[in-house]
């Protein structure tokens, strides 16, 4: 029987927007995969770049069945879009930029989770790949290497959409969908429900995703930003955060990232709030800040396996264990938190200055050069 009129064992789901310059190669990688009948829906959030008509082209002499299917701007949506007319019995959301070196990882992931769910006697399972970064420079960075380890580790708000989604369907409909009001990191709310309902597992493979945004905004700004992002995301602050795709809009998308209007938003914000809520909106941010204290000690551990060669995510975390035994209950203590909220409330206002001087001096050199 033809592989195109079998039920399909695996459903990818790739959500996508502007990806023809890399959905192509998705296309092309997903096809040297061995030993599994799958299918390829791709869930488009409105390109203008011409990216299903690549993805048509690019399918139509494939061994797997795929489609393509229009849902509107929202990663959210566009995955949940996907899940709906899926027909495989596990779904797997990948972003169009990941890629697999190993033509049996998705066997070997299916095989990992399918053992998985068997131990734990229900289907309560979801899982990632191992992280890597592809990137222009080879050159050894210890700032992906930080990110490679910490996307492995089974800890809340490490777990994010690049490492993909693998999992039942009937597990799907229990913990999902995406949420599709927010308009970033519905990624991560969803890897945190999995958390608070079942469990995650790191499937035996490797995925590859590109380190363009890195590469292309800065590795600091970038880096600054999701931090923001992703302490107004836990601190519930939804008001604040649908403000940054906004503002995000207006970048340069092929420049370095402008950090300065993201801040300058913010206590445009802030100064529209009462006193009492200000004071409340940074306590929160310090607690938050306080509750991911155990990063620096992991950051050490890492800088050390970093300095010996250490592949990502092996050697020893010894820095990490110790913090987990006797400093765990530490960030709880409102002495600390309080610290960590002045802390947080004096870097913000002094990157505030930094980041205006910087960036608009920069501006300027630009124009007088010009």
């Amino acid at each position: 029987m033809d592989d195109r009129a079998k039920k399909p064992e695996l459903s990818i789901i790739v959500p996508a927007l502007n990806e023809a310059g890399t959905i192509g190669d998705l296309i092309r990688n997903l096809a040297a995969q061995k030993d599994v009948n799958f299918e390829v829906i791709l869930s488009d959030g409105g390109s203008t770049d011409g990216t299903p008509d690549m993805f048509r082209k690019e399918a139509q002499n494939a061994s797997f069945p795929a489609r393509s299917i229009h849902m509107g701007r929202g990663r959210g949506r566009q995955m949940n879009g996907g899940a709906e007319v899926a027909s495989g019995d596990f779904l797997l959301f990948l972003h169009a930029d990941s890629l697999f070196e190993d033509p049996n990882a998705l066997r070997k992931a299916l095989d990992a989770l399918g053992e998985a769910i068997q131990a734990v006697g229900h289907e309560r399972v979801a899982g990632r790949f191992t992280l890597r970064f592809r990137r222009q420079d080879g050159t050894p960075s210890l700032f992906y290497y930080y990110h490679e380890c910490k996307a492995g580790l089974d800890r809340g708000e490490c777990i994010h959409g690049d490492q993909g989604f693998l999992l039942h369907r009937s597990f799907f409909s229990s913990v999902g969908p995406f949420e599709e009001t927010i308009p970033i990191l519905e990624d991560t709310r969803f890897a945190e429900t999995v958390r608070g309902r079942g469990t995650w597992i790191l499937c035996p493979s490797v995925i590859y995703t590109s380190a363009r945004r890195f590469e292309t905004e800065g590795c600091a700004e970038r880096e600054t930003l999701n931090a923001m992002v992703m302490t107004l995301s836990a601190i519930g602050r939804a008001d604040f955060l649908d403000e940054m795709p906004r503002v995000y809009a207006v970048q340069n998308r092929a420049g370095r990232l402008r950090l300065y209007p993201f801040f300058y938003r913010i206590r445009e914000l802030l100064k529209a709030l009462p006193l009492r809520e200000r004071m409340r909106f940074w306590y929160q941010c310090g607690c938050h800040a306080a509750a991911n204290s155990w990063q620096i000690t992991f950051f050490l551990d890492v800088w050390r396996n970093f300095s010996k060669g250490t592949p990502p995510g092996e050697g020893r975390f010894q820095l990490l264990r110790c913090f987990d035994r006797f400093l765990v209950n530490v960030p709880e203590n409102r002495l600390i938190r309080i610290s960590a909220t002045s802390l947080v409330w004096l870097w913000f206002y002094t990157m505030l200055v930094c980041r205006y001087v910087r960036e608009n001096t920069r501006r300027v050199g630009t124009r007088h050069c010009c």
